[in-house]
């Protein structure tokens, strides 16, 4: 990859992995644009490990205090933090086993523009739904087992393209009655071991490969991680005030660049 392509799919990533806007609208439109090539599977695993150390960083107390809580559940010592950390590990489970059983077929059959556009435009409109209607009365510490498996079942449905893993997340956590923050928290905590699991399911294809340009790995860590923590401290800091709806325009006009410039 050139300069260019390098830094712009980095930052791509880091900053559409979570917020509610899809990563795949963002990363076929330049590509298609500038006639880039395919980035190739190392630098997906890079670009990923980047996000995962960014929200894994960010919220390094939060997990500190969910594992060590888990683990005190283990041994029958049970808390709000406990709760919480199954609740994440139990949700995490829809995705993952959708991802086995159909990655292949939404590879092969659901890469297009039309359904990424289509994804970005209805889901975008559900997000907007969810914003308005949501009680936005309910706190993580007040979240129900049932609703967790609500907002997991909907991760599920990022695999199809254009959906956004972020916004479907919100999008449930909305309309189960979550407060815009507690939402978004819920969301980035359940990314974590979902990015963990594509990625590491993704380093399996790279056994083997030798012609891996290391200077190219390193700087996508580095720029995704960078440009994904400034995403997760300023959406945190701005989602009350701002609400859904400027990413569900957003989305909108997205959608339809792509819908009109693929035509």
């Amino acid at each position: 990859m050139d300069a260019l392509q390098l830094i712009a799919l980095a930052l791509i990533q880091g900053v559409t992995e979570f917020l509610p806007i899809s990563s795949s609208g963002h990363l076929i439109l330049p590509s298609q644009l500038l006639g880039w090539s395919d980035q190739g599977l190392a630098f997906d695993v890079a670009v990923h490990v980047g996000s995962l150390l960014a929200v894994v960083g960010y919220f390094r107390k939060d997990i500190s205090k969910l594992f060590l809580a888990w683990i005190g559940s283990l041994r029958g010592q049970t808390s709000t933090d406990s709760k919480l950390a199954w609740f994440v590990i139990w949700a995490t489970a829809p995705a993952g086993l959708a991802g086995l059983l159909f990655n292949d077929v939404i590879e092969n059959h659901l890469r297009s523009v039309v359904v990424i556009a289509s994804a970005t435009a209805l889901f975008g409109l559900v997000l907007g739904w969810a914003d308005i209607k949501g009680a936005r009365r309910q706190t993580l510490d007040q979240l129900t087992l049932s609703q967790a498996m609500l907002i997991g079942c909907a991760q599920a449905l990022a695999l199809i393209p254009g959906t956004s893993r972020s916004g479907i997340t919100m999008t449930m956590g909305l309309a189960v009655g979550l407060k815009r923050q507690d939402a978004a928290r819920f969301s980035f905590l359940l990314s974590i071991p979902l990015i963990a699991l594509s990625g590491g399911y993704k380093a399996v294809g790279l056994i083997g490969e030798s012609s891996i340009f290391w200077m190219d790995i390193l700087l996508g860590v580095i720029l995704s991680a960078m440009s994904a923590t400034l995403c997760i401290h300023w959406f945190l800091k701005w989602i009350d005030n701002l609400g859904m709806w400027p990413f569900v325009l957003y989305r909108l006009a997205l959608a339809a660049v792509l819908l009109m410039f693929f035509a």
